[in-house]
């Protein structure tokens, strides 16, 4: 059982950082993230979630072509800003990564819109244990969408797969530009049991 300071870290005291500090982000901790995140669970270990770790000065200009007024010195503040993506041929890994899986996987006959259903959830779900690796390892993080997704997959994807679903800026957050902890739902305004 995870103990209080495991879980302040983690969840209660952790916060989404919109500016950061200058200390960098190497590649070593980008690569050592992955290899905890990587075991996030998905459907069937279908394993859609790409990044694409954004570092320099020509990646981060890029990116801002895409992002909203609002968004632009959120991502300049950031060492890495993350693109969460998935892959729409996810399962044509099945037989690697999920060989109990038949073959050729249903997927492979679903419209589009199905398959890229199946990504975008669970690529969402892998993210968010993304985050959570993240804090683990003493990054912040800012997830956030406030960009135009197509004009992502044209700069950054055109001729793949890979579609963007959101970012994530990574980093040592600056608490000096953080507002007051916003209130949450209480269980019985969340939840129910049945």
């Amino acid at each position: 059982m995870a103990n209080d300071m495991t879980l302040a870290q983690l969840f209660t005291e952790a916060r989404s950082y919109k500016f950061f500090s200058d200390k960098p982000v190497s590649e070593d901790q980008l690569r050592a993230l992955y290899d905890v995140a990587k075991f996030a669970p998905s459907a069937s270990n279908s394993c859609p979630m790409r990044i694409t770790f954004v570092t320099s000065a020509e990646g981060k200009e890029k990116l801002l072509q895409a992002s909203m007024p609002g968004n632009v010195e959120k991502i300049k503040s950031a060492p890495v800003t993350a693109i969460i993506a998935y892959d729409l041929a996810f399962f044509e890994n099945y037989p690697r990564l999920a060989p109990h899986m038949e073959n050729p996987p249903k997927e492979a006959s679903l419209p589009e819109a199905a398959v890229e259903k199946l990504a975008l959830r669970n690529s969402s779900l892998q993210a968010g244990f993304l985050m959570t690796a993240a804090r683990g390892l003493g990054l912040d993080c800012g997830p956030m969408s406030g960009f135009k997704n197509a004009v992502v997959d044209e700069l950054f994807y055109a001729g793949t797969t890979w579609r963007s679903n959101f970012l994530i800026n990574l980093g040592h957050g600056d608490g000096e530009k953080l507002h007051g902890r916003a209130a949450r739902l209480d269980f019985d305004e969340a939840c129910q049991i049945v």
